[in-house]
């Protein structure tokens, strides 16, 4: 799987180098990825249970600008997802 669009985006943060298993990088790359970055990370998930339930980890951890989308791509990826549950807001971080 071609990663380079993750590498070039994290790389751009001062990171030497992709690490997915970091939950900050993973937060990052949800946060303020670019278009590409999330069609690599929609690709792994694809193909990585793991990677999936630590991307929703992290959705409900982390105030992100389109939880609800990143819910529904894990939902197209065959994960359940609780529509119910309060997710992080900007304001309640500090």
């Amino acid at each position: 799987m071609n990663t380079s669009a993750l590498e070039r985006t994290v790389t751009g943060w001062n990171r030497s180098r992709l690490d997915l298993r970091s939950d900050e990088m993973l937060a990052q790359i949800l946060d303020r990825g670019d278009l590409d970055a999330w069609k690599e990370l929609y690709a792994l998930a694809t193909e990585d249970a793991s990677l999936r339930r630590r991307i929703l980890a992290v959705i409900r951890r982390v105030p992100l600008p389109y939880p609800a989308f990143w819910l529904a791509a894990l939902v197209s990826l065959g994960e359940t997802v609780d529509w119910t549950a309060p997710l992080p807001r900007a304001e309640e971080t500090v």
